[in-house]
């Protein structure tokens, strides 16, 4: 797959692989405590460095991780959204985090909805999961809209296992007659 070159385009967003150019939106979005509370917390730039390249590796290496999220009008990188199944993760994931700026504006389920499809259509996916903190409740009311239910307390791996988790989920077949709706 040629990475420089994979892009879904929404109505009002871009979903790419990360660039280098990218990194400086993501570190000051990792370093906003509030946008950063429920995707592993407040991060320095180092470790937001070194976060911003487990995606790029990913990529590298699992040929998929979350896409960086970029505004059509403004070219701006408000966030990641997409794929996501690191080692020992309670299973085949489409997560996300936006910048504070991109709250509010549907820009989530937008982008959600786009990386949903690839990944069922691109990766072949039997079931998505979603891992929310049980106070996340911006993200559980997205996952409702996705067409997600709560299955119940979750476990992440280290350095997130005292990290409370619920586990949202849907299968490919539930996904495809939601999209087939009217």
């Amino acid at each position: 797959m040629d990475f420089d070159s994979l892009r879904i385009e929404t109505d009002r967003l871009i979903l790419r692989p990360p660039r280098a150019e990218d990194f400086d939106a993501y570190a000051a979005n990792m370093a906003d405590a509030e946008a950063a509370q429920f995707i592993g917390g407040q991060q320095s730039r180092a470790a937001a460095w070194r976060g911003f390249l487990t995606l790029a590796g990913a990529w590298s290496i699992q040929g998929f991780a979350m896409f960086s999220v970029i505004e059509k009008s403004s070219g701006q990188w408000i966030g990641r959204l997409g794929p996501w199944h690191p080692a020992d993760w309670p299973g085949t994931e489409v997560g996300w985090g936006l910048a504070r700026a991109a709250w509010g504006k549907g820009y989530a389920l937008e982008g959600c909805v786009a990386a949903i499809d690839w990944t069922f259509d691109r990766l072949g996916w039997d079931e998505m999961i979603h891992s929310i903190h049980p106070d996340n409740h911006a993200s559980q009311a997205l996952a409702q809209r996705l067409g997600s239910t709560c299955r119940g307390a979750g476990k992440l791996p280290a350095p997130y296992e005292d990290s409370p988790t619920e586990i949202w989920a849907q299968t490919r077949e539930q996904w495809r007659r939601r999209r087939a709706q009217p």
